[in-house]
């Protein structure tokens, strides 16, 4: 008959038990904005099916985005997804190569991540507003 150690968890918490290190959240984002690129997708074909049926309609397309509405917001959204994951995707690629594979490398490229992006969202949003 073997005996069980009483010390460990029986079930481990799922919300607030993990502590997980930047470099992992970030790689999850990674994969959320995917998930969102993909969505958007809709929005971006509606627009460029929009914007190709006649000059009317790319004024249209035009207009829409720059409207400062939710639409203009969606587009944001969409478009700082797109950043994200290109900047993540990058990190990714690197690890892939070796590079920034450590601990502290791997938190120092996902601020560097983050920090691109906020500056593409700043961006963006001047140019959208």
């Amino acid at each position: 008959m073997s005996t069980m150690n009483s010390d460990r968890p029986i079930s481990l918490p799922i919300l607030g038990g993990i502590r997980l290190p930047l470099a992992a959240i970030a790689s999850i984002a990674h994969r959320i904005t995917g998930v969102v690129l993909f969505a958007g997708m809709a929005l971006f074909l509606y627009l460029l099916d929009m914007a190709l049926a006649s000059p009317q309609g790319f004024a249209d397309a035009a207009a829409l985005i720059h409207s400062g509405g939710w639409e203009t917001f969606l587009v944001w959204a969409a478009l700082v997804a797109l950043a994200y994951h290109i900047f993540a995707g990058i990190k990714h690629l690197l690890l892939d190569l070796h590079i920034g594979d450590t601990v502290g490398a791997a938190f120092g490229g996902a601020i560097a991540v983050i920090i691109a992006t906020a500056a593409c969202a700043v961006a963006l949003g001047v140019w959208l507003w």
